[in-house]
């Protein structure tokens, strides 16, 4: 039975104009490999109304499951949550669980206005916890919506992880030669790759403190197959005259 399958959408100004960079995708594609919700497609998008809701319907009929970073703080331009709601054609209200969280969040008299935004989402949504800040972010459908600010949105994520049905974690297997070019592996690495179509063979250049080489990561969801493909290219790079080492290149 295949993976259900994730997109990511990072909403905001802030990471289209460089000013903020994103640190969530990383963090998104690991811990959603280890639960067997391989990351399809990442998007940014900018804080407009218009972009977010195409954006969202267009995803959430293609993946099993669509995340979303970004834009549910208590400012003017915070406009995702809104924007959910009119993508899924229902009400953008206050969320009672959300009003009561929040109200025991701060003192008499300092759940304003703007605060409110932040409990206000689409009604039938259900709440993703957060131990950081209190302040929750929302599941209607298949679309997950949490926070940008990356320890938030960590939070958010662990509150939900459980609930999230995947499949075979993903795994991988890695080995890099020092000095390896990759023209001199490319034919030989794309016979791997038709032996072994369930996995995703890449090929990784780098080039750290007067260090270069190749790394070649076999990943996928079957660790014989990763370990099978990794000796093949072992023996590639031996066959090269070179020195493999298992694992990523420090």
């Amino acid at each position: 039975m295949a993976n259900p399958t994730a997109c990511l959408l990072v909403i905001g100004n802030e990471i289209l104009s460089g000013r903020t960079q994103d640190v969530n995708i990383n963090f998104l594609a690991k811990r959603l490999g280890e639960i067997g919700i391989p990351l399809r497609e990442v998007r940014v998008i900018p804080d407009v109304a218009k972009t977010i809701i195409s954006t969202v319907n267009e995803v959430r009929a293609g993946f099993d499951h669509v995340f979303t970073t970004g834009g549910i703080g208590p400012t003017h331009d915070d406009i995702t949550a809104e924007c959910i709601s009119a993508a899924f054609g229902v009400p953008w209200e206050l969320n009672a669980e959300a009003v009561a969280i929040m109200e025991a969040r701060y003192p008499a008299g300092e759940f304003n206005a703007a605060r409110q935004r932040m409990a206000t989402m689409p009604r039938g949504a259900s709440l993703i916890l957060n131990s950081v800040s209190a302040a929750p972010g929302f599941s209607i459908g298949n679309v997950h919506v949490m926070a940008g600010v990356p320890r938030i949105m960590q939070a958010m994520f662990e509150s939900l992880a459980p609930s999230l049905e995947g499949g075979a974690p993903i795994i991988s297997r890695a080995v890099y030669a020092l000095g390896l070019k990759e023209g001199s592996i490319a034919a030989d690495l794309e016979g791997v790759q038709k032996r072994f179509p369930d996995l995703d063979v890449g090929s990784y250049p780098f080039d750290r403190d007067g260090r270069n080489g190749v790394a070649i990561v076999s990943k996928g969801t079957d660790v014989a197959d990763a370990e099978a493909a990794t000796a093949e290219v072992t023996a590639i790079m031996q066959r090269l005259g070179l020195a493999p080492i298992q694992g990523e290149p420090a």
